[in-house]
């Protein structure tokens, strides 16, 4: 099996004074039914109100003064929250969004998503309802005449008055006083998975999180899970697969560092450096480590299940140290004095291993 696990970067899809937007995309997503994009929103700047055709999860990565409102399917109920650094908002498929950035300070929110039922596999299409390209300028000027029961020179006003698109800029001469967020609802839509207790945390070592239905009921309208792996200056992070059969799609959110991968036939198939804003993909059953840089590294990913199983294969918690000594003295063709050393180091260390230095 030949795959490009290769590392990308985002491309940028649109960019205005409002801020930009940025995907990424390879037949490798296409093919695991995968997708990312970006948002990087300047102060002021508006997404102006869409709908995508696939499940999501944004993840703040910088500034404290975003802002997002939400329509979720069937509810004809504007929700406004709050958004900060480390938070997670699950937008389900068909949801209507928008996205403003109130401060002085840009806002950056990365956003993974699954893409089964999308029109076009391993991309996010959006729909947009106002704005250069929207849907209310592409029906003919008698149908939204009607539909909207208006004169024609107030249809004209209705589709053409807005000449940006995706994300404008607010200026704020005009007046306008954007929807202030719901404290009690973001609480119920809005997961900050950095202030949350992890699974299992390491002194100079790092701490992994994940974030299933169980902790944060709302992400189970998307059907997907978040893991959150953040790692100390030059630790690491044993290699360990999935037992699902899905892929999981890593974000690199901040620092740098090493990635390894082994695939089918004990292949390395990436070995490799990654850095802040970088995307890569582990297929199914393959088995990942990571190994932070000097300035630490942090991962943020999903997996397209509601009940993420990992493997290890290091560490007390490892599998080797559910097998009987014979197995592993056949398997590995040494003899006992060597077997009961490899088990006692092993049950020495975690998954994750702190810097010698």
């Amino acid at each position: 099996m030949e795959l490009d696990l290769t590392p990308k970067a985002a491309e940028t899809v649109f960019e205005g004074d409002g801020g930009s937007y940025l995907a990424w995309s390879s037949p490798l997503l296409s093919k695991f039914n995968l997708a990312a994009g970006r948002f990087h929103i300047k102060p002021g700047g508006f997404a102006l109100p869409h709908y995508g055709d696939a499940s999501k999860v944004g993840y703040v990565i910088q500034g404290t003064t975003g802002v997002a409102g939400i329509v979720l399917p069937n509810t004809k109920k504007e929700v406004v929250v709050k958004l900060k650094p480390g938070d997670v908002i699950p937008v389900p498929i068909g949801s209507v969004s928008w996205w403003f950035n109130n401060g002085d300070e840009d806002v950056i929110i990365v956003y993974l998503g699954e893409t089964s039922k999308a029109i076009i596999p391993g991309q996010i299409s959006y729909f947009f309802l106002s704005g250069f390209g929207a849907i209310l300028g592409g029906f003919s000027s008698d149908l939204t005449t009607k539909s909207y029961n208006l004169n024609k020179d107030d249809t004209k006003t209705l589709t053409t008055s807005q000449t940006g698109g995706v994300i404008i800029k607010v200026e704020k001469e005009k007046g306008h006083n954007m929807p202030q967020p719901h404290v009690d609802l973001t609480k119920k839509l809005v997961y900050n998975i950095d202030a949350s207790e992890p699974d299992y945390s390491v002194i100079k070592g790092g701490s992994v999180t994940t974030l299933t239905e169980k902790e944060f009921p709302f992400i189970g309208e998307v059907g997907l899970s978040v893991i959150r792996v953040k790692l100390e200056a030059n630790a690491i992070k044993t290699p360990s697969h999935l037992i699902n059969p899905v892929a999981q799609l890593i974000y690199i959110a901040r620092g740098s560092g090493k990635v390894e991968i082994v695939g089918l036939n004990g292949q390395n198939v990436l070995d490799t450096q990654v850095e802040a804003g970088q995307l890569l993909l582990v297929p199914q059953f393959f088995v990942a480590a990571l190994i932070a840089g000097d300035q630490g590294l942090e991962t943020f990913s999903i997996v397209s299940t509601e009940k993420p199983l990992f493997e290890e294969l290091a560490g007390k918690a490892s599998v080797w140290g559910a097998l009987s000594a014979t197995v592993q003295e056949v398997s590995l063709n040494v003899d006992s004095e060597f077997q009961k050393l490899f088990i006692s180091k092993t049950q020495e260390t975690s998954n994750l291993i702190p810097s010698d230095n």
